[in-house]
């Protein structure tokens, strides 16, 4: 049984700690307005490397109209973490429900179903529930990951879709100064110049719509997912973004400096935008830099001008399915595999523990639930101009402020369509095909008052090779990893505990502490001031400490 115990610090804050089963509780409740087994379909859009930097999320900076209009006519879960930041283990855990710890992935060298076990996945469970399922762009991570088929034939009905523009996303392509092409970080293109005359997101856009136009007309309902590769690195994108976000208007992160009190094992070097070559020119040193100033500010705009291009795809996808009569019969989730770092703690791309690299926007529309079935010739999802549209007063949706976890995403979404939810995972759950770490968010769709789950935590984690930051601490390879950090994120704090690992037996050491970190986030919401070693916070760090040890 949860538990919520209120502690008082010396200093006067409240503190709100959570203790939390090793099995996920049971919330359930009858869901109003939903269809019979089976009879809606789902929309899944992944984002790459998306951060909550979007206007429905508060975000003042970027121009995100159509991903807003979502968000006015769905559940927006304001504190939503993934169980690690890095692609291929995060979207292994949310698509399986299993976290890293069972899904043994904490790099991209292992496919879990002869790693781990041979669990069922999210759209594997919609497909054998009679759903034809279909993949476009990145929604497994490619490659050993995914069984270099996106987890085909398991997950899907048909084979999954990739861009063939992508070939080129690393190659020289971006026009330099010197009027060269470069493999750049920074790479705003005239889209007529580029190979194949487009972009990876126009192109899965453009099959998505396609997919959208074949099935509409079937006996059996689908489970379309999406994945759009940007806001990921290079910013490659259509230059014309780049004039919604004048330079002279961009500032630097929050807290552009290292904080004293981090520990070394929780810092990342970045090393993956080290090796653009606009960067290379930079001389950075290694490991902490700084990045120039102005070229952090290039940054930061290069990254908000790409979340504008997502918005526009996302636009014209969430239109094109308005305008084949189907958003009144399709579930829609937006979200993305991990948050990235824009400064924060002197810290870029994810690779991390902290709320910026672990916090992702979620959303969730259900047609009938989350917003009424508009008149007959209204549209729900009108494509928005980011370049004409003026944000106005528009709705920001059913807003959860509890504590989820994406692990959540398979149970909640089965319950939305009115499958079977999946069952919890016994503690040991490597020979069971069919249940989840998650559980259903169910219980926050459809009610007249929204009651705050205030005792929610999420856990997350992330691997080091050492304690020094070094070369290949963004992304140590399994057999070199030396320590893990567990971290857990309440309504009140961040956690996180480095400890030993090996990686032969997948073990944590819990009595071989490296470091730990204590943050108070209702103070401290950028987590720059580590509370672990201050002694009003002794009992605080043992009670998180406890948990992590069940």
């Amino acid at each position: 049984m949860l538990v919520c115990l209120i502690w008082y610090a010396c200093i006067g804050a409240f503190a709100c700690l959570h203790n939390v089963p090793s099995m996920p509780a049971s919330r359930t409740r009858v869901l109003n307005g939903l269809q019979e087994k089976g009879s809606l379909n789902v929309l899944l859009i992944v984002a790459d490397d998306l951060r909550p930097s979007l206007g429905c999320f508060g975000d003042t900076v970027v121009k995100s109209p159509n991903i807003d209009q979502l968000a006015s006519k769905s559940n927006v879960f304001h504190n939503a973490f993934v169980q690690q930041a890095v692609c291929a283990p995060s979207r292994t855990s949310f698509l399986t429900g299993r976290r890293p710890d069972t899904t043994r992935l904490y790099d991209f060298g292992s496919y879990w179903r002869e790693h781990a076990g041979n669990y069922t996945t999210l759209p594997q469970h919609f497909k054998s529930s009679g759903y034809i399922t279909m993949s476009v762009g990145k929604v497994f991570h490619p490659g050993i990951a995914s069984n270099h088929s996106d987890d085909y034939p398991y997950s899907w009905s048909t084979r999954p879709y990739h861009p063939s523009s992508y070939e080129y996303e690393k190659k020289k392509v971006c026009k330099g100064k010197d009027g060269k092409l470069h493999a750049n970080l920074l790479c705003p293109v005239d889209v007529s110049e580029m190979p194949e005359g487009t972009l990876p997101d126009m192109q899965s856009t453009e099959e998505a719509v396609r997919l959208l136009k074949a099935v509409k007309d079937e006996s059996h309902p689908f489970f379309l997912a999406v994945g759009y590769h940007k806001p990921h690195i290079p910013f490659r994108y259509p230059q014309e973004f780049l004039k919604l976000y004048p330079l002279e208007n961009m500032t630097l992160a929050p807290d552009p400096e290292i904080p004293k009190g981090m520990p070394t094992v929780a810092y990342n070097p970045w090393t993956d935008i080290r090796k653009r070559e606009d960067v290379q020119a930079l001389n950075v040193s290694f490991p902490y830099g700084p990045i120039p100033r102005d070229f952090q500010l290039q940054i930061r705009q290069s990254y908000f001008a790409a979340v504008s291009y997502l918005d526009t795809q996302a636009g014209q996808l969430l239109s094109a399915l308005d305008d084949l009569g189907l958003a009144n019969e399709t579930i829609v989730v937006f979200t993305s595999d991990h948050g990235w770092s824009l400064g924060e703690h002197g810290e870029w791309a994810k690779y991390s523990n902290f709320d910026v690299a672990l916090r992702v926007p979620l959303i969730i529309y259900v047609p009938g639930t989350t917003a009424p079935t508009p008149k007959p010739g209204d549209k729900t999802f009108p494509f928005l101009d980011p370049f004409q549209h003026t944000p106005d007063t528009v709705s920001k949706g059913t807003v959860v402020r509890e504590v989820v976890e994406l692990v959540d995403l398979f149970a909640t979404v089965s319950e939305l369509a009115g499958l079977t939810v999946p069952p919890p995972c016994p503690d040991s759950s490597f020979h069971v095909e069919l249940c989840t770490e998650g559980f259903s968010l169910g219980d926050t769709f459809g009610a007249s008052e929204l009651k705050i789950n205030s005792e929610a935590i999420a856990y997350s984690q992330y691997p080091r090779p050492t304690d020094l930051p070094q070369h290949d601490s963004d992304l140590p390879l399994l057999r070199d990893i030396r320590v893990m950090g567990y971290s857990i994120r309440s309504c009140d704090y961040r956690y996180t505990e480095w400890v030993g690992f090996d990686p032969a037996t997948f073990r944590a050491h819990f009595q071989d502490v490296h470091a730990g970190e204590l943050y108070f986030v209702a103070t401290d919401p950028n987590q720059d001031k580590n509370l672990y070693n201050i002694t009003e916070y002794a009992g605080v760090v043992q009670r998180f400490r406890s948990y992590l040890q069940k």
